[in-house]
């Protein structure tokens, strides 16, 4: 555990009551089970009310109960196995159906995004990459998919962009050699967070570059090197990450650098989609004529 909640617990154990008592061991011994335990569960696991969960929260100095649990979140989610992730899972759902618990859980995220993201580095990490020379984008593991995808649009809206493949450190270093003060380079990492994304970000930093950091809290090891912090929240559905709310983030930033580059991307699209229909890149698809299954 953090040495700050483990401080908060030793410096009042001498005045926590018996409940109390029960109540900080557990979480010393289970802080992975208690970070998605409500406070009524909680105190039912241990012997003790609701109401005792509560108190104790404020008592080692936080708000309630939520705060309490919120800061036990921040702290494990980088550090969780995939066998703890499906256990955590699987407490976290218990009879509810996992398709809505799922959904539901992503709804939460993007809510939760929108209330930590801040509105001056997004629009000002908008206005850096459009001005930029060129672009490097890097997500690793898991956001190797959110880097492809905004990879995929910053293409069609600018000319030197490059998807930095996240093998070796050594190989990331050769991709990124001629990177400086002209440039930008974006970064993307959630928990369990990259050490690759890491080091790929710190290079681009003490190159000169401007650095835009997407992951979901000021204390990834990401933002320490960022110019602009793109907060989106995360979450753990079983093994997998939830990163919803990134790619809503992410679609937010393709939009808005779109919309400020409307004048210039006319003919570009324009372009694309006499490219698109020369080659017939999409299906034609003829809305009054029967598909096959509606015809049977």
């Amino acid at each position: 555990m953090q040495d700050h909640l483990t401080a908060r617990i030793q410096e009042n154990q001498s005045r926590f009551s018996k409940g109390q008592r029960l109540i900080a061991n557990y979480i010393l011994e289970h802080y992975d089970k208690v970070a998605f335990m409500t406070a009524s569960r909680l105190g039912a696991t241990v012997g003790v009310s609701e109401s005792t969960v509560v108190r104790f929260a404020m008592e080692i100095g936080y708000a309630g109960y939520p705060e309490l649990q919120r800061a036990i979140q921040e702290m494990i989610r980088s550090k969780l196995t995939s066998v703890q992730r499906m256990e955590v899972t699987r407490e976290r759902i218990g009879e509810e159906d996992v398709l809505d618990a799922v959904l539901n859980q992503d709804i939460e995220t993007i809510r939760h995004t929108m209330e930590c993201t801040s509105h001056e580095d997004f629009y000002a990490a908008a206005d850096s990459i459009i001005s930029a020379r060129k672009i490097y984008i890097l997500g690793a593991r898991s956001c190797q998919s959110l880097a492809s995808f905004l990879a995929y649009y910053f293409e069609m809206l600018f000319e030197n962009v490059t998807l930095v493949k996240a093998t070796s450190e050594a190989e990331i270093f050769q991709q990124m050699i001629h990177i400086d003060e002209r440039d930008l380079a974006i970064g993307l990492s959630f928990p369990r967070y990259s050490h690759k994304a890491t080091k790929a970000m710190q290079f681009a930093h003490n190159s000169g570059a401007k650095v835009v950091a997407i992951t979901d809290s000021a204390a990834s090891p990401l933002a320490e090197f960022a110019d602009y912090t793109l907060l989106a929240r995360s979450d753990i559905a079983a093994i997998a990450d939830t990163l919803v709310a990134p790619l809503s983030l992410i679609d937010a930033l393709i939009v808005t650098v779109a919309m400020k580059m409307e004048k210039t991307i006319g003919k570009t699209f324009g372009r694309l989609e006499q490219i698109w229909d020369e080659y017939h890149v999409y299906e034609t698809i003829n809305p009054h004529e029967e598909t096959p299954h509606a015809a049977r």
